[in-house]
């Protein structure tokens, strides 16, 4: 359920069609069509060549990659990534000079299809196996980053390219929003929390904006609300159907609503693409709540919200969050497991997304209802995460180095017997003493994004190879 609606919109490629003249133009000619079909079927926009301003619509002298670099440079404000097809062996220079001519600095996947055994004769031989190698060598030489397909070779048409290209599509997703994002945050950390401290100045260095609103200035802006405004009401029935909970405290609902409400215009106004925020304990103490369950809605609805104003959790969140297409939660390193050394407990108290859980519930806050009273602490969602797969995600701004640097890892939630509270689930990770070990010694915070699904590859990818982050990928063998 999401309080902001969002419209997706259809990824923009730049496509390249490699040639070289000594091989069949057929190829090239059949090459052209196959791509231009796979985009259509699977909802891509796109620009090419016409046929007509270079032989077949190629890129192979550099008369032709003036062209193709002209051609895109004019939809530069559109162009996420460029895929090169590899049809025969291709000119690799002529590639190389379209990349730099064009200057767009966005991924670039490189293609190329297969040659079939009963075909390698001087009429349908390709060599687009080895013109790849080629190509990529000079890119290699000319510091141009690159992505490769899962295979070195493959059919344009196949499944196997069609699975490269939406994998592709989060990489170029993932490098365009962080080049570019808008993050909120409201409030300031909890004094004791010094290690979720970040440099926005390393943030706004690549490309990272913060957006900052006091917390005093949320609670003005609810005290205007009234109680019978119709934003309000909606948001009160959105709120009460978003989960189940023993009793509603109408007061608690009340407030968790203004809050939502007034959020969502700040979020709106200031087209962010997501928040940290100060849930304890001013807001506990000056209004009587706590916003879990507005932060999780958010989070529900794919504008990530981070507790304890952490910004870098944030960033780690939004990543995850591009990577899979799903919501991604925010939680704590927390506890062993027995003895177990690849197991341990994630855990938070709690805000994750409905769509986590096992089952969940609406409750007062287990922790801060012990410290300062049930009537203060309303609006904690609880309940067992989901048994699946996992990647996890620190992100972190290196102030001593000015660097961004990650850690991520890849595990898998599992149904091992624990009765405890918040949002919580035991996670198997293969050596994790060694990533542990890496946490400590990296400084990395006590905080990690997760999301449900498996896209360590994707985000590594984005985030090493074109936004220059210094990643250590655990147990993963890139």
């Amino acid at each position: 359920m999401s309080f902001i609606q969002h419209k997706e919109l259809k990824s923009y490629f730049g496509i390249i069609l490699g040639n070289r003249d000594v091989f069949p133009n057929h190829l090239v000619k059949e090459g052209r069509k196959d791509i231009i079909d796979v985009m259509n079927e699977l909802g891509y926009h796109y620009v090419i060549l016409d046929e007509e301003a270079t032989p077949l619509g190629a890129v192979e002298t550099y008369s032709d990659a003036k062209k193709c670099a002209e051609l895109f440079k004019k939809n530069s404000d559109k162009i996420l990534g460029i895929i090169l097809c590899l049809c025969n062996f291709g000119d690799e220079k002529a590639v190389a000079n379209t990349l730099k001519l064009a200057d767009l600095n966005v991924p670039v996947l490189i293609q190329a299809c297969s040659d079939e055994i009963s075909k390698m004769d001087r009429e349908h031989r390709r060599d687009a196996f080895c013109g790849k190698i080629s190509v990529t060598s000079v890119l290699y030489q000319h510091g141009i980053p690159f992505t490769l397909t899962k295979y070195h070779t493959c059919a344009i048409k196949s499944d196997f390219f069609k699975d490269d290209l939406h994998r592709f599509e989060k990489i170029c997703k993932i490098v365009s929003k962080l080049r570019n994002a808008r993050l909120g945050q409201i409030g300031t950390r909890p004094n004791a929390f010094e290690t979720v401290r970040y440099s926005e100045k390393i943030l706004e260095f690549n490309g990272i904006s913060v957006e900052p609103i006091d917390l005093s200035e949320i609670f003005g802006l609810i005290e205007k609300l009234k109680d019978n405004d119709p934003k309000v009401k909606d948001k009160i029935d959105i709120i009460k159907n978003y989960t189940s909970t023993s009793s509603f405290p109408e007061d608690g609902i009340l407030k968790l609503a203004k809050l939502a409400v007034v959020i969502e215009n700040w979020v709106k106004t200031n087209d962010l693409d997501g928040f940290a925020f100060q849930c304890w304990p001013s807001i506990q103490d000056n209004f009587g709540i706590v916003p879990c369950a507005v932060m999780s809605m958010f989070s529900e609805g794919l504008i990530p919200a981070a507790c304890e104003v952490d910004i870098s959790g944030l960033i780690s969140m939004l990543i995850l969050q591009i990577a899979s297409e799903t919501p991604s939660a925010i939680l704590d390193w927390n506890n062993n497991y027995g003895d177990d050394p690849n197991k341990m407990v994630l855990f938070h108290c709690s805000n994750l997304p409905k769509s986590f859980f096992q089952d969940t519930r609406m409750t007062i806050h287990p922790i801060i209802s012990d410290q300062k009273g049930g009537e203060v602490s309303f609006g904690a969602i609880q309940g067992r995460i989901k048994t699946k797969p996992c990647t996890l995600l620190r992100i972190e701004t290196d102030d001593l180095y000015g660097d961004i640097k990650a850690i991520i890892a890849e595990g898998k939630y599992t149904e091992d017997s624990l009765n405890t509270f918040g949002g919580y689930g035991v996670v198997e990770i293969l050596n994790l003493q060694f990533l542990l070990k890496s946490l400590c010694l990296g400084g990395f915070a006590h905080h990690v994004a997760s999301t449900l699904n498996e896209v360590g590859d994707i985000v590594y990818e984005a985030i090493s190879k074109y936004l220059n982050y210094n990643v250590e990928f655990h147990n993963k063998n890139i």
